[in-house]
């Protein structure tokens, strides 16, 4: 069976996480949602390219792909014999015993097949160690990871005219995993936008990035929850690469791996929510804003066992480790997958938006956020616009359109009427009859750059006395005028037009009493 093919903006994700931000190829598989086995192999090819991530991050998928060339590199390990890695784990068991030995052996074993090399065989254990269950004390490097979760308790949003409780509050905790800084705030509710705009404003809060944000697995954030590969939602990739992190969710049911964030909540529920319980707000900001206050005071508290404070173990150890922040806070982004109707344009929420008109019936992907619709096609953008504020609207870009196109968009019934009128009245007088005569101004505009051409080609004066014998034979129409000029009868006089004529009286005429 083939394997099936890795997702570009996956890849793409893969290399920036390693190239970019230096993680550990588990904490990527768990971050991306892949196998350890493609984090290696595209990681590897990588760095055999020699490519680094200021290199790739302009580049669309078809020349990533180019530059990377997976298909020869996978063909070459596939080829190798493959270790029983649960008999080296229980040999490296025995006193004295270890991984340079159990290699040695190992190549002994197989010595007529093709084997791996010592660093792949340790690394290939190492991996299949770590899926094995035990349990650690957990080690949290400076500026690493930020924990993040809502509290279980809400505060009530009190109504003022009504005095009824409007909403209940819900309140987001983050801490620092080497120096348990804390950080809170209010949300209306508990939303991708209030997730991902409560980590911003953490951020912000502590004056840089971590390495590593991690969350429980709500469905805001998580489209599928799964122990080894979480598929988090498109719009939380995006704003992991706005920031320059990556997202990686806790395993389901296992508090163990966010314990810094459990005792977080517990200590904000315990120091500010319960201090704060017998108050009335009737704003979210004013709640924010007394839990702000608050959490200066949380984050001031002497520890019981260590020396110093939240405040102080953050200021020396994760302040000077955390990575900029970005020059704009993070704007919320939806993704959509899209197809390029025949008119150049794809659909997004009732609304019309072009695209280049070369992309015609492709499929596209459009990131839409409240003010901008960007259309990206293989991780490239092509488009952006001002999103429309009225369903139904069409946004189009002049350079996206045909060169035929463009032409035809330059015109305006009077305008058109306008340029037939300084040829000659007759000119003037048909072109008022082929926009008029017809359902909509623009169905005739065709015709009238027609009639333009005829007018390149023969000439004003022509084109003039063209128009005027159509309009005396009644027939107003491009067909006409190209068949005058080309029959060369525009110079001939143009026919009378014919009397009006009434039948004489006759004894056989019926006349209208007959019919009554």
């Amino acid at each position: 069976m083939p394997t099936e093919r890795m997702i570009m903006r996956k890849l793409k994700e893969i290399l920036r996480l390693k190239l970019d931000c230096g993680l550990k190829h588990r904490q990527i598989q768990r971050a991306v949602g892949v196998s350890i086995g493609a984090v290696s192999k595209y990681c590897g090819l990588a760095e055999q390219a020699g490519l680094s991530w200021s290199i790739l991050e302009g580049l669309d998928d078809t020349e990533i792909e180019r530059l990377l060339q997976p298909a020869a590199h996978a063909g070459a390990l596939a080829l190798r014999v493959e270790p029983d890695y649960a008999q080296v784990h229980r040999e490296l068991k025995r006193k004295g015993v270890t991984l340079t030995l159990l290699w040695e052996e190992y190549r002994g074993e197989h010595s007529g097949d093709p084997t791996y090399r010592y660093t792949q065989f340790t690394q290939r254990y190492r991996d299949f160690a770590a899926n094995l269950k035990r349990s650690m004390r957990q080690t949290h490097l400076a500026g690493e990871k930020l924990f993040v979760d809502y509290a279980g308790h809400t505060l009530p949003i009190w109504d003022e005219k009504t005095g009824g409780v409007a909403f209940a509050a819900q309140i987001f905790v983050a801490v620092l995993g080497a120096s348990n800084y804390t950080f809170a705030c209010a949300t209306a509710h508990q939303s991708m936008g209030d997730w991902l705009g409560s980590i911003g404003r953490a951020f912000e809060h502590i004056g840089g990035v971590t390495a590593l944000v991690v969350p429980d697995n709500p469905r805001a954030l998580v489209g599928q929850a799964d122990r080894y590969e979480p598929q988090l939602q498109s719009s939380v990739h995006d704003f992991a690469r706005h920031y320059g992190c990556a997202v990686l969710p806790a395993r389901p049911y296992r508090p163990q791996d966010k314990a810094k964030v459990e005792f977080g909540v517990q200590l904000v529920e315990r120091w500010i929510l319960a201090r704060l319980r017998n108050r009335r707000f009737f704003s979210l900001l004013a709640l924010d804003q007394a839990v702000a206050e608050l959490l200066v005071e949380l984050n001031a508290k002497a520890f019981q066992k260590l020396d110093g404070t939240r405040r102080s173990w953050f200021e020396e150890i994760d302040r000077p480790a955390l990575k900029p922040l970005p020059v704009t806070r993070y704007e919320l982004a939806q993704f959509k997958s899209c197809s390029v109707n025949i008119d150049y344009h794809i659909e997004v929420d009732e609304s019309f938006y072009s695209v280049p008109h070369t992309l015609g019936r492709a499929k596209v992907e459009a990131r839409v956020t409240s003010t901008t619709v960007e259309i990206l096609f293989k991780g490239k953008r092509v488009a952006s616009h001002m999103k429309a504020q009225k369903r139904g609207t069409f946004v189009t870009v002049t350079a996206h359109m045909p060169a035929s196109h463009q032409a035809h968009a330059q015109w305006s019934p009077s305008k058109l009427i306008a340029w037939g009128t300084r040829v000659g009245p007759a000119s003037g007088r048909l072109i008022e009859r082929l926009l008029s005569e017809r359902p909509h101004p623009e169905m005739g505009y065709r015709a009238v750059l027609g009639l333009m051409r005829l007018c390149r080609e023969y000439g004003d004066k022509r084109l003039e006395a063209a128009c005027e014998r159509a309009l005396a034979i009644g027939s107003a129409r491009y067909k006409s005028v190209a068949s005058i000029l080309k029959a060369k009868l525009d110079a001939t006089p143009a026919p009378a037009a014919a009397p009006d004529w009434t039948s004489p009286a006759h004894a056989h005429v019926r006349g209208p009493d007959y019919y009554h």
